[in-house]
């Protein structure tokens, strides 16, 4: 039976160099891999959602037609977007999570110069970020087959006549329902409100949230733990 030739002891010298240069920095990259995702590969957080600006180019707004009458329903239309913002610690490295949608539906409506009535529906297993794997985990814990919609409802009048012949945008504070997971919470939405046309406005608002008191649990999985807190964020295009 003929031997097999012994690898020449050059080659045997620097596969093994190379072995002990190679397992360490395999390890090392497994080990730390949520930390180099975290500071070198997740992309910038998105922009808090606002209302619209004039392009870079721009010297100034567009002319806008005043809102003579706010009065009457209006509709959440296309380009509406809402989601939330919240953030985490991955590896030591501070990162900031943001997921949106643009399945977004719902009506106002506005009588004698007051937010009478006021609904926002978000399709909550619609919303994205830069990982699917985390939006499967945010589909299970908001259990979304079972709560597949989250809302926003205001429970006391708005005085919005300020509105009425406006050119640029007003803020305003609107006490409402927040729900979601199936638990429904006071919260107050701060919004602010700006015409771009006779017949249509922008709405962009925020509420800030507690995760607990939806009956949430902040993840903490070690490599990475989630704060308590987040934000929920609209920007809506009401027309009628």
């Amino acid at each position: 039976m003929s031997r097999q030739p012994h690898p020449h002891p050059e080659h045997r010298r620097r596969w093994l160099i190379w072995t002990l240069v190679a397992v360490p920095v395999a390890l090392a990259a497994i080990a730390g891999g949520p930390w180099f995702y975290a500071r070198f590969l997740a992309p910038d957080p998105a922009e808090p959602l606002a209302l619209s600006t004039p392009g870079p180019t721009e010297t100034a707004a567009p002319p806008v037609d005043e809102i003579e009458e706010v009065d009457g329903t209006w509709t959440v239309a296309a380009g509406s977007e809402a989601g939330y913002r919240l953030g985490e610690v991955l590896s030591g490295e501070q990162v900031t999570v943001v997921g949106r949608t643009d399945q977004v539906s719902g009506g106002v409506v506005l009588e004698d110069g007051s937010l009478l009535e006021a609904e926002v529906l978000v399709d909550v297993a619609s919303i994205v970020t830069d990982e699917s794997a985390r939006d499967a985990y945010f589909r299970r814990a908001l259990d979304t087959t079972t709560h597949p919609q989250a809302t926003f409802e205001v429970t006391d009048p708005v005085d919005v006549t300020a509105l009425e012949g406006a050119t640029e945008a007003v803020t305003v504070q609107a006490p409402g329902t927040l729900t979601f997971h199936g638990v429904a919470r006071p919260a107050t939405a701060v919004l602010e409100v700006q015409p771009t046309g006779s017949d249509q406005v922008e709405v962009a608002g925020q509420i800030p949230v507690t995760l607990e008191d939806f009956d949430l649990t902040a993840p903490d999985l070690g490599f990475v733990t989630v704060e308590p807190t987040a934000t929920v964020e609209m920007l809506l295009v009401l027309t009628r």
